[in-house]
């Protein structure tokens, strides 16, 4: 006979602690969540601000912009720029503060799903996908392979899975596609098609711009509830760096604009190649262009809703290549987030574009450090900042699993530490430490907080190397290639009904099943 009785434990142990941490917790409790404020981390004193913000000013009076196309020269003369002999476009001070003062500063990103709507005001913070990468990396040939409308849309498909990517732009290029107008389309449908978030893109044409509003408003149900809810954006670069409008892309951003679609005004100067080597002037030019382009849409519709867009990116001196994952990356993508805020627009620039081939240690450092930091500075959208790989030239599936596990974490630095009276927990230590066991394992406190105050990996490994072993050493890359493969193989989303998708494919000539 057994003269101990057994000891109690933890009513139901590991796997009561496993299924309390499965459990859907209300929005308001998550540890991490959509639009936690940042901007606690300012590389700029306030003087620097000033100063780069005066600089731009005088680069937009002095050097202007070149290359606008007539329409636009029309209404941004007729809004107070002055057209100079050299056909560049000048921009007084006072217009450029004028433009501030009518800006739109509190918009809304809507999506199919309000739920998701991604509110831009203050520094609330958003991470999502974006680029133009022309391959997709194959994780089990180490091969870079071209993109195509399936990948696309399969990458929408898992980002609408992802907690903690907020946001779906267009990654990659559908290279399958060879006419230009069908791929500005399919690019648009596919990725409306795969996620029931809000959507970015960018189209070629004007002429394939009315295309898409028009997909739009089928999908939509109507005119009339389009503007109500845009819930895609266009993310256009509207100009060639250094200092010149890009006349196309101008004039696809007009009819978004006449559209009701929110625009991204994107300036993506390369330092030491085609925006200042200097970061500080790296910094003044991006800004410049962006308040030159924020004039445009003014100057057509005050208070349409725009995205001061600032994205410059570093080279590597050495070569002239791009380094999205360098530090350098990461320092002028929150010094220009900074400015946004300092200026007090809503503002989107690019962080985790790793300069690493493959979801590997490299990549993890590069994507932690870059988005961290823009999330931080409180940048209100983190373009391309998961599955992106070889500075923006190749995208992985693999990557955004494993990268949403690494936004948490982002997100979790973000939110920072909430000191109240409760979780000063004085009262906590005084049980614990005169009246308890001598630690806070058991404590109410620590069961009420270990799902709102603490977060936990997806797919991250926290086991202990004995646990690791008992469940097949698995290795991250493998975990998510498992996770892949059972969203992929899972239901396809259906929030498009049906009869409205047999609609736009009878208009439109759509090449995804």
């Amino acid at each position: 006979m057994n003269a101990h009785p057994p000891k109690k434990g933890r009513a139901g142990g590991r796997s009561a602690r496993v299924a309390l941490r499965a459990a859907p917790l209300a929005e308001d409790l998550r540890p991490v969540r959509p639009g936690l404020e940042g901007g606690a981390y300012k590389p700029l004193s306030e003087v620097d601000m000033a100063t780069i913000y005066e600089a731009a000013l005088t680069a937009l009076e002095t050097v202007g912009m070149a290359d606008a196309p007539d329409t636009g020269i029309e209404s941004m003369v007729a809004a107070g720029a002055i057209l100079g002999d050299d056909r560049r476009l000048r921009f007084p001070r006072a217009l450029v503060e004028h433009t501030l003062s009518i800006a739109n500063k509190n918009m809304t990103l809507h999506a199919q799903d309000p739920k998701y709507d991604l509110d831009l005001s203050g520094n609330r913070v958003h991470f999502g996908t974006a680029g133009a990468a022309v391959h997709l990396v194959n994780v089990d040939t180490k091969e870079y392979e071209d993109s195509t409308i399936e990948h696309l849309y399969n990458a929408a498909r898992v980002v609408d899975q992802m907690d903690n990517i907020h946001f779906f732009q267009r990654p990659m290029v559908a290279r399958d596609i060879l006419d230009n107008r069908e791929m500005d389309i399919n690019t648009v449908y596919a990725s409306i098609a795969g996620t029931k978030k809000h959507v970015g893109t960018s189209f070629v044409d004007p002429s394939h711009m009315e295309d898409g509003l028009e997909l739009l408003r089928m999908v939509a149900g109507s005119e009339e509830a389009w503007r109500a809810r845009p819930f895609v954006s266009l993310s256009v670069t509207f100009v060639v760096p250094p200092m010149k409008f890009a006349t196309e892309s101008c004039e696809v951003m007009e009819v978004a604009i006449r559209g009701g679609m929110p625009v991204l005004l994107l300036s993506a100067g390369q330092a030491g190649a085609t925006a200042p080597a200097a970061i500080a002037g790296a910094v003044v030019q991006a800004v410049a262009e962006c308040l030159s382009g924020l004039v445009y849409v003014n100057s057509i519709s005050p208070g349409h809703p725009a995205i001061f867009g600032p994205w410059p990116f570093v080279s590597d001196l050495r070569s002239g290549a791009m380094s999205g994952g360098s530090g350098e990356q990461a320092i002028l993508t929150a010094a220009v987030g900074q400015m946004g805020k300092f200026l007090g627009l809503p503002t989107g620039s690019a962080a985790g574009m790793a300069d690493a081939k493959m979801p590997d240690a490299q990549s993890g450092y590069e994507k932690g450090i870059t988005n961290v930091m823009a999330g931080l500075a409180g940048i209100n959208m983190v373009y391309e900042s998961a599955g992106m790989h070889a500075s923006l030239l190749g995208f992985c599936l693999e990557s955004l699993i494993i990268d949403n596990d690494m936004l948490g974490q982002a997100m979790r630095c973000v939110r920072g530490v909430e000191v109240t009276p409760e979780k000063l927990s004085l009262d906590v230590m005084e049980r614990t430490c005169l009246e308890g066991p001598g630690h806070y394992l058991g404590s109410d406190q620590t069961l009420n907080l270990m799902q709102s105050e603490y977060i936990y990996p997806t797919i991250g490994d926290r086991t202990s190397p004995k646990e690791w072993a008992e469940v097949g050493k698995p290795v991250l890359l493998e975990t998510a290639q498992k996770t892949l493969g059972t969203i992929l193989q899972g239901p396809k989303p259906g929030h498009i009904p049906a009869e409205i998708d047999a609609a736009v494919r009878e208009r439109f000539r759509i090449h995804f099943s």
